[in-house]
């Protein structure tokens, strides 16, 4: 299903998130609190996927990036190096008429206010920081001042120099990071497109000046290409090069990975040229010398930074809008229904393969909890023992379930089982001593 095309499909994505255990409003017994969410039993594993696919091709599937867990305090100093106290800031309008606030420049061009429609009520503009501001220590002053991060790219640039002393890594290499950042935004919304708490999955990858083009565009392909084989399909994604009045305070040049919303186009992932600002910014406050010297060359410069920045839980979002589909399938009663299936790639399906005993008769449910305990080192599975075989099926295709295992009266006699995939419904008989390395096969994961 083209995720654009169909403006519903967000309304359905978000009631099977909280019906199957993916994404639960927070506080929900209280109400909720406005954009925050919890991620539940499957969301959690859903989003680890993302992130773990993520670290493996910047990370674990390269020679020249490494990894980093930076604080999320740190000293104020490095956000006033950063440009974050003086310039990280929307502009901020209030509704005369119904006081709901808004972002001055997303307001519709009609100039009424989108909640209710009033014309002409909106005050001023003025600049809203969006950096939440904490207190360090017992006593609240402004000496004790300090923020959440708002991004995770500041923790890698102060450690540079820790990191390529520590490694020996030498232009070009990156620095990769997945963590907590935190934004005060005036409208979030979306589900969890836009929230004031989300994660980062960012890499600075550490250049010589002159080869920043190449690296940049080398990297706009390289994350393109990454969402794609991933499984979302390329008509979903665009390419889209900001124009010059776009472009941070930081970057040469900036492009983003969009995804077609069901409400529109909009941001999955920023490639941005950073120069050498950073480093720079960060040298002249922190008084520490940020240069590389290239022996080989015999010569001393500031890297130019070449940042790919996404987001956890838009990718997460993205990757479950491009897999949901609604297609019909058998009943096994001869009448065929509806059935609404995740096509995840299997690398991202929280639950790899689930374990069906045909029945809970006791000569069943031991064969299957041998079957599921063989399978458990290897993936991560579920045993389903209620209902009906079709909707336990039913059940599975709704999260995204690859592929089910079926153990049935027969498997007592010939120690084979049936292998469900989820995507075609094909259904094969496999021998029990060839079965995990079938589903390695199928699957194309180790674990």
């Amino acid at each position: 299903m083209a995720s654009g095309s169909d403006p519903k499909l967000m309304e359905r994505v978000v009631n099977l998130a909280k019906r199957r255990g993916l994404v639960f409003p927070s506080s929900d017994i209280y109400g909720g609190f406005r954009s925050t969410w919890d991620y539940g039993p499957l969301g959690v594993l859903l989003k680890r996927n993302v992130k773990d696919a993520w670290w493996r091709s910047m990370v674990q599937f390269r020679d020249d990036i490494v990894g980093l867990d930076a604080a999320i305090l740190m000293a104020p100093k490095v956000w006033e190096a950063s440009g974050h106290v003086a310039t990280f800031t929307d502009p901020l309008v209030d509704c005369r008429t119904c006081k709901e606030r808004f972002r001055a420049d997303q307001l519709p061009d009609s100039g009424a206010c989108p909640n209710c429609g009033a014309r002409d009520s909106f005050t001023e503009a003025r600049h809203f920081n969006l950096m939440f501001k904490t207190h360090v220590g017992p006593v609240e002053d402004d000496a004790s001042v300090a923020y959440l991060r708002p991004e995770t790219a500041q923790g890698i640039f102060v450690n540079f120099k820790n990191v390529q002393t520590t490694t020996r890594k030498k232009p070009p290499f990156g620095i990769a990071q997945v963590g907590k950042s935190f934004r005060n935004e005036i409208t979030p919304g979306n589900f969890i497109f836009r929230t004031r708490e989300f994660e980062q999955m960012e890499m600075e990858f550490f250049v010589p000046p002159a080869e920043a083009p190449k690296w940049f565009e080398y990297w706009v392909e390289e994350r393109f290409r990454w969402y794609t084989d991933l499984g979302i399909a390329p008509d979903l994604l665009r390419v889209r090069p900001h124009a010059t009045e776009e472009l941070s305070h930081y970057s040469a040049s900036t492009s983003d990975v969009e995804f077609a919303y069901p409400w529109g186009w909009g941001e999955l992932e920023g490639i941005a040229n950073r120069t050498d600002y950073d480093l720079t910014q960060h040298a002249e406050f922190s008084g520490e010398d940020l240069s590389y010297f290239d022996q080989e060359n015999d010569e001393r410069y500031v890297p130019y930074v070449i940042e790919p920045a996404a987001g956890a839980d838009r990718a997460t979002l993205a990757f479950l809008l491009a897999a949901y589909d609604e297609d019909e399938a058998p009943t096994g009663e001869g009448k065929v229904e509806k059935r609404t299936v995740l096509r995840l790639d299997p690398r991202l399906a929280p639950i790899k393969v689930a374990v069906l005993p045909l029945s809970k008769k006791e000569t069943l449910v031991p064969v299957a909890a041998d079957v599921a305990r063989a399978l458990r080192a290897h993936f991560m599975i579920d045993v389903d023992l209620a209902g009906a075989i079709g909707r336990r099926y039913r059940r599975q295709d709704e999260i995204g379930t690859p592929l089910c295992v079926t153990i049935d009266f027969e498997t007592l006699d010939d120690r084979a089982v049936t292998v469900r995939d989820r995507d075609t419904m094909k259904q094969e008989r496999i021998p029990l001593d060839r079965l995990l390395g079938e589903l390695r096969d199928r699957l194309g994961v180790k674990a």
